[in-house]
């Protein structure tokens, strides 16, 4: 069956950013943008990258550990919630980030949606997990289960992994997703499946999109800016700064069929984050 394209989607890539065509959208092929350089030193920047991950390592040692072993002996997983909120507001502060969210007034306090989001550093995940404004599960990827401390703590939260090379277990994490947000919960998904290189946006994976399907939850596509120059992937460094995360309108799943209107669906998600990325590089160009 032809694939359906939003109509204005070759309008929206020309009017947003010249790095960027709506054939590449249509496409689902790797985005380019601009990146910001931070005017820090790089000395600096190692510093602070070596000095966040000793904070991680201790709020995990220090709180993590001692709370899992509590709270599974009484039976009662879930109220780590809030600690590991805590934990991520605090990773964010020692990185230097700053949060400002845009877009929460597209929510419904009552309903359940499914976050597709791109992803371009570790800062994203924390990001996601504690502004998201609803109590959100996430899907990462399976190698985060060798994580000591971490690894074991994942399921207490919703956080599920994905084997991406394995379509049965896959498809399996899926299905504990769609359990989770039966009860409730909203779910985060990194709808390119790795974190991309900074100033990339990677072709879309489907999960998030199938996901959404089976539960009949809107789709909120999520743009987060900035966290590739602060703590990109394969930099090494870390910079202080404003991440600022975009809650695009919802995009309505309920009473549509998956084989015909799953991937008009991807491409729209892509569009709209393509273009708030776009406008972000076009600002830090001025």
């Amino acid at each position: 069956m032809a694939t359906l394209i939003p109509e204005n989607i070759h309008s929206m890539a020309c009017s947003a950013s010249p790095s960027f065509s709506g054939d590449e959208l249509v496409d689902n092929e790797l985005l380019t943008f601009p990146v910001k350089q931070s005017s820090k030193s790089r000395f600096f920047g190692k510093l602070r990258y070596w000095w966040s991950w000793l904070v991680a390592g201790t709020l995990l040692l220090v709180m993590g550990m001692p709370a899992l072993l509590f709270l599974w002996a009484i039976n009662r997983r879930m109220w780590i919630y809030p600690i590991c909120r805590w934990g991520a507001k605090t990773w964010l502060k020692a990185c230097g980030a700053e949060v400002k969210v845009l877009g929460l007034e597209n929510l419904d306090p009552n309903r359940s949606y499914v976050f597709a989001s791109n992803h371009r550093s570790y800062l994203d995940t924390a990001t996601l997990f504690f502004f998201a404004g609803t109590k959100i599960g996430l899907v990462a990827k399976k190698e985060l289960l060798k994580v000591p401390i971490f690894g074991q703590g994942m399921s207490f939260v919703n956080i599920i992994a994905i084997d991406r090379s394995n379509p049965e277990r896959a498809l399996e994490s899926m299905r504990k997703a769609k359990q989770v947000m039966d009860d409730g919960y909203s779910f985060g998904v990194f709808v390119e499946g790795t974190r991309a290189m900074p100033g990339e946006l990677l072709p879309f994976k489907k999960g998030a999109f199938h996901l959404a399907f089976q539960t009949g939850s809107p789709i909120i596509p999520v743009a987060i800016r900035n966290t590739d120059w602060m703590m990109g992937k394969r930099t090494g460094v870390t910079f202080p700064g404003t991440i600022e995360m975009v809650l695009l309108p919802p995009i309505e799943t309920e009473g549509l069929n998956a084989d015909e209107h799953l991937m008009e669906t991807l491409l729209e998600t892509r569009t709209a984050i393509a273009t708030e990325l776009a406008k972000a590089s076009v600002s830090a160009m001025d």
